[in-house]
Formats: C-alpha cells, sequence, structure tokens
C-alpha cells in the first residue's frame, strides 16, 4: 500500500494557496520599515512595518485572527490580539511581528526581521505576553534534550547529536543581567556563548538552519517570539522547549484564566499544533540568516525565508522591488 503523504486534501491546498502570498505579507512590512532604518525612531520604524503588513494582509483570500500580536486592542492600534484580517476563505490564526527588533532596525544593527506565522484555527498557542524559557536546538538534537536538565546535560547532549565535542558548540543567549548565571555555565563547559541584543525569533531560525555557526538557543524571552519560533521549529524540524514565568500574581491568575500551566514544559507541538502552517521571514537589516533589505533608485531588493510545514517545501527568496515605474536596475547575483 503507498503511503500517503502528510497534508493532502485541504492542507495541501491551503499551503499552496498561501505560502507565496505570506511572503508577500513579510516582504513588503520590511520595505516599509527600512525607510526608517538607522533614523533613530523605533515607533516609526514599527508604524510603518505593521501598517503595511495589515494592508497586505487584508488582500489575502482569508478570514485571519491575530492570537499573536502587538497587545490588546486598546494598548496597540496596529494589529492587536483579536484583530480580523482578510476577507477569503480560508480560516487561520496568526502570529505576527511585524518589525522583531525596532530598537536594532532605528539603530542600524543587524537581524531586524519582519515575522508572521500562519495556522488552521487553533493551530498557535494564545501564549500569554509574559517571558518564557526556551530552549531550542537543531534537527539532530530534537527530543534528545530536556528543559528540566542541568546546562551542562544538555550541552553533552547536544554535542553528542551533532557529532562534536561540547567545545565547538555555539550557544545564542540574549544579552540580559538575568542571564549572567547561564552565561557563566555555558561557559565553564566548554562551550562558547554569541551574546545578541534582541531578536530571538531570529536566532531561534537561525538554530534550525545548518550553516549559520550556531547550534542551541537558551535562555528566556518573550513568550509570544516563543510561539513565532515554534511555528519555524515545526517547518524546519528543529526543536523548542519552553516554560512560562510568572512574575507576580496577576500573571499567576491570567495563567489560571487561559489554561497556562508555569510549572510544564511545552514543546513545539504544543506551542504549535496545527496542522497547517506557514512561516515567513524578511530581513530588515543585515544578518546572518537572512540579508537585509538594499535599495537603489527606485526599487528594493529583499532576502526571504518562507516554509510550509505540510508541503515540506523551504524557500530563500531573493527578490528585486521596482517600485517606481521609472526604475531600471541590472540584476546581478
Amino acid at each position: 500500500m503507498t503511503k500517503r503523504p502528510r497534508g493532502e486534501g485541504f492542507t495541501q491546498s491551503f499551503e499552496h494557496a498561501l505560502v507565496l502570498p505570506t511572503a508577500r505579507v513579510t516582504e513588503e512590512a520590511a520595505l516599509a520599515a527600512s525607510r526608517f532604518m538607522g533614523l533613530g525612531d523605533k515607533n516609526a520604524v514599527d508604524g510603518a512595518g505593521t501598517e503595511a503588513m495589515r494592508e497586505v494582509l487584508n488582500t489575502l483570500d482569508i478570514r485571519g485572527t491575530v492570537v499573536i500580536g502587538e497587545g490588546e486592542m486598546d494598548e496597540a492600534p496596529m494589529l492587536y490580539i483579536g484583530e480580523q484580517v482578510g476577507s477569503g476563505q480560508y480560516e487561520v490564526d496568526i502570529a505576527v511581528d511585524p518589525v522583531e527588533g525596532t530598537v536594532v532596525t532605528a539603530k542600524g544593527l543587524p537581524n531586524g526581521l519582519a515575522v508572521i506565522a500562519l495556522s488552521e484555527r487553533g493551530g498557535l498557542m494564545h501564549a500569554p505576553d509574559c517571558y518564557m524559557e526556551k530552549l531550542i536546538v537543531p534537527p539532530p538534537a530534537a527530543g534528545r534534550v530536556n528543559l528540566d536538565w542541568p546546562v551542562e546535560a544538555n550541552l553533552h547532549v547536544l554535542a553528542q547529536a551533532l557529532d562534536r565535542d561540547v567545545e565547538d558548540l555555539m550557544i545564542t543567549i540574549l544579552d540580559r543581567e538575568r542571564h549572567e548565571d547561564l552565561i557563566r555555565r555555558v561557559r565553564a563547559a566548554g562551550a562558547r556563548v554569541k551574546l545578541i541584543g534582541d531578536g530571538d525569533v531570529v536566532a531561534g531560525l537561525a538554530v534550525g538552519v545548518r550553516g549559520t555557526g550556531v547550534h542551541a538557543l537558551m535562555g528566556s524571552g518573550g513568550a509570544p517570539e516563543g510561539v513565532l519560533s515554534a511555528a519555524a521549529c515545526k517547518c524546519l524540524g528543529a526543536e523548542i522547549q519552553g516554560r512560562f514565568i510568572a512574575e507576580d500574581d496577576a500573571m499567576r491568575e491570567r495563567f489560571a484564566a487561559m489554561g497556562v500551566d508555569e510549572r510544564r514544559v511545552y514543546k513545539t507541538a504544543d506551542l504549535a499544533p496545527g496542522e497547517q502552517m506557514v512561516f515567513s521571514a524578511t530581513g530588515i537589516t543585515y544578518g546572518e540568516l537572512l540579508s537585509g533589505v538594499r535599495r537603489f533608485a527606485g526599487g528594493a531588493r529583499t532576502h526571504t525565508l518562507v516554509m510550509g510545514y505540510a508541503t515540506r517545501v523551504v524557500r530563500f527568496l531573493d527578490s528585486v522591488h521596482l517600485e517606481d515605474d521609472s526604475a531600471r536596475v541590472t540584476i546581478r547575483v
């Protein structure tokens, strides 16, 4: 009997219909945000990226609900949680970060990113806006590490999975005071540390793509970004493990209302359970994984990573956008 490929029927049609249009969403957000890159105004960067993203989302063949966005409706008027976008046939939940790294983009620093994930209804966890302890590892180590283990044990298992020594590992960690002990322990175990100022979604993406020179992400960051990372990990075959952090009793009450257990380790399939998943990220500023927007007279060039889970396709799109009718450009590799 011939084995049916994962995602036949509606799953295939969902992703075939939305993969490339979803890439256009992040491309347009990146292009808009890039006009304010390096000007020092993070609100202008975020506003431009968000408005461009919403405009394209409303042209897609979807009936979408934002489940990971920029806050509640009265806190963030742009792509707020619960906002409805599109007017088409595919009912989807959406996780967005129109500009991941508003500060780094405003300063012209590396790894500014426009990112989005789409799944069927219920396919993306409605995560509270809190911190999450995270461990992201590449495909060979998926299912072999454990967030409850000591850091040293996970480094040892990761090294074994990648067929290398612990001393060969590079671990990405957000450069925060709360991570001082984690950084010390990783270095004491023999691994190297890559400190980043912002952008743990792109850092998690880099873990899942071979050749980027990083082998895991550790430490705590935003829980909404954890859901976006989970969507990417699912498409790439990488793994995220996360634990929600309640900083006060008010957050614990919110956890209880949302059914979140702060003692539980949530894995990729918990954070992104959907069988239909589209993920897209476009570089705004230069990074190791994605080139930033490069402008020329009358247009720009973008670099995008877009993936479908069921269709098992990972695409790197290098696109030239002629924004002016009079634009002329000589295409080169």
